[in-house]
């Protein structure tokens, strides 16, 4: 009798790595909220700096929305409901509104 020899197949599977699907973050113009809180609201849960946040804000307010930033989903949400918090808390009508890119 022969040696038997065993041999075993492996496969071999390559799974790509993709991207986070991105997500835009917009605040949404009111007629009640005061530019001043907005600003706030951009420079605290968006860490935006004052320069950038008055012109965000200026969006905002001149053309009825303005872009903060672009974000994976759970950060994109996540900003999106400290914006309402902060919002309610301060009881102003403050919208924001997360899209796909």
């Amino acid at each position: 009798m022969g040696l038997q020899l065993r041999t075993k197949t492996v496969e071999k599977t390559t799974e790509k790595l993709k991207e986070p699907e991105e997500y835009r973050v917009i605040l949404l113009n009111d007629h009640y909220t005061t530019m001043d809180f907005v600003v706030e609201v951009l420079m605290h849960i968006f860490h935006k700096s004052l320069e950038d946040a008055n012109r965000i804000m200026l969006d905002v307010h001149r053309k009825g929305k303005g872009i903060v930033g672009v974000y994976p989903w759970d950060i994109a949400a996540t900003k999106q409901e400290q914006v309402h918090v902060a919002a309610r808390d301060n009881e102003f009508p403050l919208r924001c509104i997360v899209e796909p890119v």
